[in-house]
């Protein structure tokens, strides 16, 4: 097999036949093994929701749960220890990593979106779904959405839950989905299969107070009619059981699936989960088991899920030719600081913030991929990457194309994960990173620049006092200081020029990477206090 890196030139898989003295010899890399093959890989990609890059044992040895299946990933596979999503919250991580183009391209330039209305992916916008299924593979979704899609009626009133709902994954390249709408704090809190609601959501409920401060759960008993800040439930709806039951259809899907794997039609499966976000609903066979209070519980349970997935893959022959990827929307939720506190864990190591955060704590995540056929086991890359370079790396792998308005900004990491092409990663590539609060920074190699308006929202202290809405900037070397503790901003204008000059690039190009300028939502954008749009 001829391995060639990026966009232009594309993997390829050669047969030559070669006659030599009358006899037709065929050179092949096909392994004698049935089950090792050089076909396309499977792909399975795991999604956790709010969990910090200490919340893996295998990248924090002090944390106080127990991750032996995410460490079996990271173990016998790859670790970017320098990995990002491209945002700090929910939704904008999740349209970047399934189109390859940063969220704040689009209509949405903070904040995220709620569970009923237009999908942010626009339509007939590439995905990593879309891509696969035109090159062949079986595509399903199971769990959280959260790019929004469109249910008959308004909440409260004229719902017709009969009717199919519109914008979801089905339209966006996916052949199945099971799942939840959004987050279970946002409502219609029913499973969904397809484009059908499977039990209607006729009862209210909202957010119940847990004992451990700033949580709270979505239990019963729910209420028959709506009031203000109440949210759609179905009753048969029991938060406890929500990740075992993703789970369970994950393994499902596996299963179903194998044979075709194994006959020449790959599967490309997301599995978007639904912890450790609040509520911290842990289920009853995973209560009191971790020394990290109920998060921690969480946790465990959550890494329970993981492994059941690994081990489908494994049970049907198909683990080593399935590239795994693993990370977090964004890092640890604030009540970081409660567990830090109370049981010394580290969600986010020594990174400062947490989800929300322009600081590294914010999108600095767990980031591991393993496909036992090609990438060898406990490789570490130090170079900063994004999650919105999954589209380019699978493109790149599969041997497929990426027209000019689609993965604006996917760079391909597959010269980085094998030996025949690392040379040919631009690791000088830019990173952008997105705050909840709409605040910038720009990543190239070491340095790091944020553009700031104000405190940034960190729960952390900030490091220069300001006004309300002044613009801060903030240089920090985070091979050298990692924690972000001594801005060197006045230190080194060069370098705060010349990364000014290509975050401004970055956005008014449409695009991060080569190729030609594309068009992208300007809107009000007050957080770009360095440039004029």
């Amino acid at each position: 097999m001829m391995l060639i890196p990026i966009r232009m030139l594309k993997l390829r898989s050669i047969t030559i036949a070669i006659v030599f003295c009358g006899a037709l010899f065929c050179i092949c890399s096909c392994s004698s093994n049935p089950e090792k093959t050089n076909s396309k890989p499977n792909i399975v990609i795991i999604y956790t929701d709010d969990q910090g890059y200490g919340d893996v044992g295998a990248l924090n040895p002090d944390a106080k749960f127990k991750t032996p299946n995410m460490d079996r990933i990271a173990n016998e596979g790859v670790v970017f220890t320098d990995g990002h999503s491209s945002d700090a919250v929910c939704t904008p991580s999740r349209y970047s990593l399934l189109t390859g183009r940063y969220s704040w391209r689009t209509s949405l330039k903070k904040g995220v979106l709620r569970a009923d209305g237009p999908c942010l992916i626009e339509k007939d916008r590439m995905t990593i779904a879309s891509l696969l299924k035109e090159n062949g593979y079986n595509t399903a979704m199971v769990g959280k959405w959260h790019l929004q899609m469109e249910f008959e009626g308004k909440v409260g009133k004229n719902r017709d839950w009969s009717k199919p709902f519109t914008d979801g994954p089905i339209e966006k390249g996916f052949d199945y989905f099971f799942g939840i709408a959004a987050s279970m704090n946002y409502g219609i809190l029913t499973y969904l299969e397809n484009d059908q609601v499977i039990d209607p959501p006729v009862l209210y409920t909202k957010k119940k107070m847990d004992v451990t401060p700033r949580t709270y759960r979505m239990t019963p008993p729910y209420q028959a009619e709506h009031q203000r800040g109440y949210v759609e439930v179905a009753p048969s709806f029991n938060d406890e059981y929500v990740l075992e039951t993703l789970a369970d259809k994950a393994v499902e899907y596996i299963n179903t699936s194998a044979d075709d794997a194994k006959n020449g039609k790959p599967f490309f499966l997301y599995f978007p989960m639904t912890s450790p976000h609040l509520p911290h609903c842990t289920h009853p066979d995973f209560q009191g088991r971790s020394n990290c209070g109920n998060y921690g519980d969480f946790m465990e349970e959550t890494d329970y899920r993981v492994g059941q997935v690994l081990d489908a893959l494994k049970e049907n022959g198909i683990e080593d030719n399935t590239l795994v990827i693993y990370s977090s929307d964004n890092g640890a939720e604030t009540n970081y600081v409660y567990q830090r506190d109370t049981f010394q864990h580290y969600s986010a190591l020594n990174f400062k913030g947490g989800k929300r955060d322009i600081y590294e704590g914010g999108h600095h995540v767990p980031f591991l991929m393993r496909w036992p056929e090609k990438f060898t086991a406990g490789q570490k890359i130090d170079h900063p990457v994004c999650q919105s370079d999954y589209l380019a790396t699978i493109a790149d792998i599969i041997g497929a194309d990426i027209p000019e308005n689609a993965g604006e900004d996917s760079y391909s990491l597959y010269p980085l994960l094998n030996s025949e092409g690392p040379d040919d990663y631009d690791e000088n590539r830019p990173v952008i990173h997105h705050s909840f609060t709409g605040h910038f920074s720009i990543r190239e190699g070491d340095w790091k620049l944020n553009l700031l308006r104000g405190s940034g929202g960190s729960l952390e202290p900030v490091l220069l006092e300001v006004e309300p809405g002044e613009a801060v900037y903030e240089l920090y070397n985070i091979a050298k200081d990692p924690s972000e503790t001594k801005n060197q901003y006045f230190e080194h204008p060069e370098i705060v020029a010349r990364l000014k000059q290509k975050i401004t690039e970055v956005i008014k190009n449409g695009r991060s990477t080569p190729g030609t300028p594309q068009d992208y939502v300007k809107g009000n954008w007050e957080q770009v206090t360095w440039m004029n749009l």
